[in-house]
């Protein structure tokens, strides 16, 4: 029978996926299926980078058994949900995040045994191997393995039915609510069992350094990776954190159940400090990626708005308005009207002139005047319901340049953002509607 604490644990868990699910657009979900390159370099670096970069730390440093043993199941258990959090609150790509955590916790019920029987049988002496495996709880796998899954597919069932970006910023502040109540309650935890005599640090400089090793290699080998395959940039930072935040309760569980006294204490130092590493070396990296510009946040916004709004949910929303080019021609032969739509029929590229709008020109399209010159947009109609809108607008970012101030008109209900350069410099103005 479960006890009182896994009842909790996993009550939470279930609402931390629930809500991180349930934040992004079924239809982004559908595109990141698709994205096979970047789920291929995730499962690369869950299941292959950062075990071998774990067993290369044991094999050749000084890691004694009990700490090198655990330090190998710390590398073999990815971190699945929480991962999901720490994307959403620095705004990463969420919907690769919650992909890659239903595709991962499927494929680690094999792939984590696999590597711990492998590099165990290397590490250390042949006996090891099948000790480590056997001390796995696999009851405690598969009930997890169901909370993350159902938990998942319900998310995005209610994305998908309730259709409103009202329900997905309410949906991310339930997931992240629900994830700072598991990191209070994983830390309770961790203070009041396994003996309280864990002597984390009470050991050599080679312990921490060992320990580090693995989440500092893996961090850099993977923003190397997914550079090199060219993906967008949020989802390097996603990538990254999947591949660095490890489950480091498994290995908790494993060192409870294979050691005793003075190893117990030294196997149980390594997830608790694994543990620390990672929140302080993730959440040093996605301020550092938000600050450069790698996350779908505004990087010169105030810290504490990044980090409470849920761009996920707002860019997509802003994304579904329709866009529209404008290209201001310097000559005047390209005073001609040209238009191109694209194919999902929300692109319209206009030429027009700066100078002034020709009133006796014959046009397509409703006429609509903005600020300094004139534009047109074609009435589109709408291949689906819309969803209900959030409400809520995209933060004021902070102008950095005043030769680049922002113009901001409404039009309809609508919101038209535009940067305005002089002519001679670029002959070019983006509207967003």
């Amino acid at each position: 029978m479960m006890s009182f604490n896994e009842i909790a644990g996993n009550a939470l868990l279930f609402f931390l996926v629930f809500g991180m699910s349930a934040t992004v657009d079924i239809h982004m979900l559908l595109l990141q299926l698709k994205n096979i390159k970047a789920i291929l370099m995730g499962v690369f670096l869950q299941f292959a980078i950062l075990p071998v970069l774990g067993f290369l730390v044991v094999k050749y440093g000084t890691l004694d058994r009990s700490a090198g043993i655990s330090l190998l199941v710390v590398t073999s258990s990815p971190g699945g949900s929480y991962s999901n959090w720490w994307c959403s609150i620095f705004n990463a790509d969420l919907a690769l995040s919650v992909t890659m955590t239903a595709i991962s916790t499927l494929l680690s019920v094999v792939l984590m045994p696999a590597n711990l029987l492998i590099y165990s049988r290397y590490a250390f002496d042949h006996a090891d191997d099948a000790d480590v495996v056997d001390s796995l709880d696999f009851n405690s796998l598969f009930i997890a393995l169901t909370v993350v899954i159902s938990a998942i597919g319900l998310g995005l069932f209610a994305s998908a039915k309730v259709h409103s970006y009202k329900f997905n910023i309410y949906a991310n502040k339930l997931g992240n609510y629900a994830g700072i109540s598991l990191v209070a309650f994983s830390a309770l935890l961790s203070n009041t069992s396994g003996g309280g005599d864990q002597k984390i640090w009470n050991h050599e400089w080679q312990f921490y350094v060992g320990v580090m090793l693995p989440c500092l290699g893996g961090l850099l080998l993977s923003n190397v990776l997914t550079s090199c395959v060219s993906l967008n940039k949020p989802e390097r930072v996603t990538l990254s954190v999947e591949c660095c935040y490890q489950n480091v309760g498994i290995a908790t569980s494993v060192a409870l159940t294979m050691f005793q006294g003075e190893e117990l204490a030294t196997a149980m130092a390594v997830p608790l400090y694994y543990g620390l590493l990672e929140a302080v070396i993730l959440g040093l990296y996605c301020i550092g990626a938000w600050k450069l510009g790698w996350t779908k946040a505004p990087k010169n916004i105030n810290f504490f708005t990044m980090i409470g709004t849920s761009f996920e949910v707002l860019t997509t929303e802003h994304g579904d308005l329709i866009a529209i080019e404008v290209s201001l021609p310097k000559n005047q032969k390209d005073l001609k009207e040209k238009t191109k739509i694209g194919s999902d029929g929300d692109i319209l590229h206009l030429k027009h002139s700066i100078d002034e709008c020709d009133e006796d020109e014959e046009m397509d399209y409703d006429e609509t005047k903005c600020g300094w010159k004139c534009l047109t947009a074609p009435i589109l109609p709408s291949p689906t319901k819309p969803k209900e809108p959030s409400g809520l607008k995209l933060p004021e970012v902070p102008f950095e340049s005043e030769e680049a101030p922002r113009v901001v008109t409404e039009q309809k209900g609508l919101h038209m953002y535009s940067l305005w350069e002089e002519r001679e410099k670029s002959p070019r103005n983006r509207f967003r509607l």
